[in-house]
């Protein structure tokens, strides 16, 4: 074999066929087929190796269970990108690779001022040319914005809430047009609680409700907007609203006071960690009223063991399709089961996990369709959007936020479960997932 060879020359102490001896160079040789081949590697448009990745930011509230698993569905999607070769600009591939920091903006003792700090710092020393998740607070959210809009990088947020981002948007589109959200809001929630309730009327004749919700804004809004929209509306009875502090674990006064009330309905709507202490004295207590609505610790399968057993009935919403796996949205169970797969464990979370998963394909299309890491092309490219993914339908609305419905093949979709005294989670709203009907426990007959 021959080689390319450097340094000088000197005897090999072999000869050739004429019996002259054979000359080499000292010091570091290739073989020319490797070296051809190496090269040939270097001229593909494919070839990764030596290229800067791509850096996508994940910030928000790490130690919350719904940053935490938005954190490992992001790096899931990541992963699965790289391994079929990265994002393709222009004539050449690049990896993926992300960045988290954690903004803490969901504890009671970190200001607005500290969260969104933490953020500017995280994007003054990191390379990120997008960020996924966002803050955890809407108080955090809007703030955090205008952190963004000075950096004119795209933000695809997946778990604050409030319906206000849109009106940012709406209100200055050249300012905040990288701004996104492919999570769920609180009017799609309020949305989503009031078919829920509707069905409810409808089914079983339920028109007194007692409602328990978090005092933070997008509790708050939500409960407006159902008071607003439907409850008043359409004359439910409504025996009482209280808003507990983030802290609150013991919720039996407000329990005894919908009992003496004689509840149908107890909607509950809560992100807290301690907030599942509410289903449990709801059920040792046998309280009139089905309860239902959205309690953070209450989503994801491993709620059952946690709280020994002692949640047979409630009603729950998953923000979104996805955090869940469904009979009838293969996409959903592809990336609930490849979560599943990768991390030896089930996604806890019921908001934040499958559109940050979404997300980082959002950005990686994106990317791919203008061929470049120009924030502004992939932000048209993102108003564009069209994509059926592990939520249904992802199509973005004139305020960047993803359209939600109740059909997934037009849209997002959340869904109403209820857990049964198997320890199962049973989808049963809407009609389209629908996997069993609302079981009711002998007290909540109407």
């Amino acid at each position: 074999m021959a080689w390319i060879e450097s340094g000088r020359w000197v005897s090999d102490h072999t000869t050739n066929k004429n019996g002259y001896p054979v000359r080499r160079r000292l010091g570091r040789r290739l073989s020319t087929g490797i070296g051809l081949l190496f090269l040939l590697m270097m001229a593909m448009p494919g070839h990764v190796q030596g290229e800067v990745p791509v850096v996508i930011g994940v910030a928000t509230s790490l130690t919350t269970l719904e940053g935490r698993d938005s954190l490992l569905a992001a790096r899931l999607a990541v992963e699965e990108i790289n391994q079929g070769g990265g994002v393709a600009v222009g004539n050449r591939r690049v990896r993926l690779k992300i960045e988290a920091v954690d903004l803490k903006d969901a504890q009671a003792d970190v200001t607005v001022e500290d969260a969104v700090a933490r953020l500017e710092s995280f994007l003054t020393t990191s390379r990120s040319m997008a960020v996924v998740a966002g803050p955890f607070r809407s108080e955090v959210l809007l703030p955090a914005m205008d952190v963004i809009a000075r950096r004119q990088i795209p933000m695809l947020s997946t778990i604050a809430m409030t319906p206000a981002m849109e009106s940012k948007i709406m209100h200055q589109p050249d300012t905040y047009r990288t701004i996104f959200r492919t999570g769920l809001n609180t009017r799609y929630l309020a949305d989503g609680l009031i078919a829920a309730m509707r069905f409810l009327n409808q089914q079983y004749g339920f028109r007194r409700v007692f409602i328990i919700s978090q005092d933070a804004a997008w509790a708050r809004s939500t409960v407006s907007l159902m008071l607003k929209l439907y409850f008043k509306p359409t004359g439910w009875q409504i025996l009482a609203t209280r808003h507990y502090p983030y802290e609150t674990d013991d919720f039996s006064v407000a329990l005894a006071e919908a009992a003496r009330k004689d509840a149908q309905v107890i909607l509950s709507i809560f992100d807290t960690p301690h907030s599942g202490q509410l289903v449990v004295q709801w059920k040792a207590r046998r309280s009139p009223g089905l309860l239902c609505g959205f309690i953070s610790p209450m989503m994801g399968p491993g709620a059952w063991k946690r709280f020994n057993g002692r949640i047979g009935g409630v009603l729950n919403m998953i923000f979104e399709l996805g955090n869940i796996p469904s009979q009838t949205v293969a996409p959903a169970s592809r990336f609930y089961n490849a979560f599943k797969n990768r991390y030896q464990r089930e996604i806890e979370a019921g908001h934040g996990p499958a559109p940050t998963y979404e997300s980082i394909y959002l950005l990686a299309q994106a990317i791919t369709a203008t061929g470049s890491l120009d924030a502004r092309r992939i932000t048209a490219a993102l108003e564009g959007a069209d994509r059926m993914g592990a939520m249904g339908r992802l199509r973005f609305n004139i305020g960047h936020q993803v359209i939600f419905g109740t059909d997934p093949e037009e849209a997002a979709v959340a869904c109403l479960i209820q857990w049964n005294e198997r320890g199962q989670r049973v989808i049963v709203y809407p009609p389209s997932l629908a996997e069993g009907e609302i079981l009711l426990p002998p007290s909540s007959a109407p």
